[in-house]
């Protein structure tokens, strides 16, 4: 699976790992010292997070359905906690940095298989 920019054509990850059962999104990415074996981790569903137990800061992105940018977190550090984006149906998380100054709300990302 790839996670790109279609605005751009730039390829934002191209390991991304699913989060959907209650557990898996619970769990997410604490406990580890960074992102091992992927490079993005999407939460599905979900419409906030917390970073409690993660070890490293992370970048964001809270999408509706469609994928369309509702909400944008960078830089999030460990032992905090988002508001809620009523309107997110899934959340991405990438490595602190990844993401690129000029993405912003009403943006949209595309998944898709490679």
């Amino acid at each position: 699976m790839k996670l790109s920019w279609p605005k751009t054509g730039l390829v934002l990850a191209s390991n991304i790992k699913f989060a959907r059962s209650f557990r898996e999104r619970l769990i997410g990415l604490m406990f580890q010292e960074k992102m091992r074996g992927f490079d993005a981790l999407i939460l599905d569903p979900a419409n906030s997070i917390h970073n409690c137990f993660v070890r490293f800061p992370i970048d964001a992105l809270f999408v509706d359905r469609e994928y369309q940018v509702v909400g944008i977190l960078r830089n999030f550090k460990p032992w905090r906690f988002s508001r809620i984006y009523f309107r997110s149906r899934k959340v991405i998380e990438l490595a602190a940095g990844s993401l690129p100054d000029d993405i912003g709300i009403g943006d949209t990302v595309e998944v898709r298989d490679v």
